[in-house]
């Protein structure tokens, strides 16, 4: 039995996810830096349930990225993680609290504010004495901050979590919350405008 033009036709909601997928790959393709916002909800679950698609079987070639508000449920979370170890995407956390939190230190203690690149470009401007602290309340793996910090020790700077406690590795979540690298002499009064800030925050 021949087969007509009917039998190949598409679904809208076919026709809706091809056109999704083919605008997913353009912009892998055309930009250098592509990232796909994710807070949790159904718009951003179903946008990168279609970048699993338009790369399959490899995985999504660009990062995710969630602005955490700090009001989120703990179950939005939770998922976020999950969909991540599933996928093998990788996951950039942008604290809203974290750029409130590095206003207020450098305004308590009159300081300027750099923007810089990745964990080992901030942590060598320090070492380098071109930047006085590096500051990150946002949340990473620490595949991103290991080698940083461990060059920054051996530089005999201060490395902490922004509570003062000990940065440890190899434990059993790889997520490391937050970090501060800095001259031991700064240590104290940054730790100190952290506190206030972080009490501020919750005020």
């Amino acid at each position: 039995m021949p087969l007509t033009h009917s039998d190949y036709s598409l679904s809208q909601l076919d026709v809706l996810e091809a056109e999704s997928i083919h605008v997913i790959r353009e912009v892998a393709a055309e930009f250098e830096r592509p990232v796909l916002l994710f807070s949790g909800g159904k718009d951003s679950i179903v946008m990168l349930a279609l970048a699993e698609r338009a790369f399959w079987p490899a995985k999504v070639p660009f990062p995710v990225m969630h602005v955490d508000t700090g009001h989120n449920f703990p179950e939005v979370i939770e998922f976020r993680d999950r969909r991540v170890a599933d996928t093998g995407v990788r996951l950039v956390v942008a604290s809203v609290q974290e750029s409130i939190d590095a206003g207020r230190v450098a305004e308590d203690i009159g300081a300027a504010l750099v923007p810089l690149g990745s964990a080992g470009a901030k942590a060598a401007a320090v070492i380098l004495g071109e930047a006085d602290a590096y500051l990150h309340g946002g949340g990473q793996y620490e595949w991103d901050s290991a080698a940083p910090v461990a060059v920054a020790r051996a530089a005999g700077l201060h490395t902490s979590r922004l509570d003062g406690s000990r940065l440890e590795y190899n434990q059993g979540s790889p997520w490391q919350p937050d970090i501060l690298i800095c001259p031991g002499k700064i240590a104290d009064r940054l730790l100190s405008a952290i506190g206030t800030a972080r009490r501020t925050g919750t005020e």
